[in-house]
């Protein structure tokens, strides 16, 4: 089971794992993209950190609602709403719990990914946060409903992010300011693709440690 005070030290973690990869995710940023990545990933959980005392005494899927909300609300470019709404989604698919088990983490997922897609219209292989959140979600399903634990669970899903993240490199992108460069931007990591798999790296370390 995963507890409410586990999803909340997730997104502590979340916030300081952003503040540490911000000069990261700017740099890989600034090859194909507008160089805010870093900033905006880093401000937005901030922000919503900051909110979190406010919500704390609520359940997790109003949490995690709460946390899609800010970031929409104060992340600019795609980053925002996109990664918005997978909070937002993922909330909803967990409304009124306080422990989640390990289905319902997949659900959590599985979710938020369902509305990236929706929102973003992005496919696996145009260079985008899909071409990790995808295989990232498919294997922690897999492995949850093979009977895995839910820490072997999330490592192979956090494996498949970071496979995932690696296989950007060299791919045109088709999606977002990094498609304008048309095959210059083959050569360089996405850096949705990275902040998603360092999402999937500190649910790990937290749900599962």
């Amino acid at each position: 089971m995963v507890t409410k005070q586990e999803v909340l030290a997730w997104l502590n973690a979340l916030t300081d794992t952003y503040n540490e990869n911000k000069q990261h995710l700017t740099k890989l940023d600034s090859a194909i993209g507008d160089a805010d990545h870093g900033g905006n990933m880093a401000r937005g959980f901030n922000k919503a950190l900051e909110k979190l005392s406010t919500t704390e005494e609520k359940d997790i899927g109003k949490i995690l609602k709460n946390i899609g909300m800010t970031l929409v609300s104060t992340v600019g470019g795609a980053s925002g709403p996109l990664y918005g709404t997978f909070y937002m989604r993922a909330g909803g698919a967990v409304e009124g719990k306080d422990e989640l088990t390990d289905e319902e983490v997949v659900a959590l997922f599985a979710a938020g990914l369902e509305g990236v897609l929706h929102r973003g219209k992005a496919e696996m292989g145009d260079k985008t946060m899909v071409d990790a959140m995808t295989p990232a979600v498919d294997a922690l399903r897999e492995a949850v409903e093979a009977g895995d634990s839910l820490g072997d669970a999330l490592q192979k899903a956090v494996d498949a992010a970071e496979q995932g993240m690696k296989d950007t490199i060299p791919l045109v992108a088709k999606k977002g300011r990094a498609s304008y460069l048309g095959e210059r931007s083959a050569g360089h990591q996405d850096p949705g693709a990275t902040s998603t798999y360092l999402m999937f790296k500190a649910a790990r370390e937290t749900f599962a440690p």
